[in-house]
């Protein structure tokens, strides 16, 4: 294995995961959820836009194929309030995308 191939799956199944978690999840989305208790809707919402802006980088088809999944991750959140279970689904789901697509 190539010392850069080494580096991409250590930022694909580690660092991006909990970055994005913590500051998409325990970040955002928890102090939406804490602004307004009741609802769960726009917590969810927002956060998932937000995971998906996140992707920018990668071009709008891959920002907005990432929403869906972003919305599952959303609603694990509010399920668990912990951003931890977030990052290893949502490291899960870059293994399978890397599994699938390639690197």
């Amino acid at each position: 294995m190539s010392e850069f191939y080494g580096r991409q799956l250590l930022l694909l199944l580690v660092l991006s995961p909990v970055l994005e978690e913590v500051v998409v999840r325990a970040g955002l989305q928890e102090w939406l959820m804490r602004r307004a208790p009741q609802a769960v809707a726009p917590p969810v919402l927002v956060s998932a836009a937000t995971f998906g802006l996140l992707h920018l980088r990668s071009g709008w088809l891959h920002a907005l194929a990432v929403i869906v999944p972003g919305l599952a991750l959303a609603l694990l959140y509010q399920r668990t309030r912990s951003w931890y279970w977030c990052a290893v689904a949502h490291s899960a789901m870059n293994a399978f995308a890397i599994s699938v697509c390639g690197l």
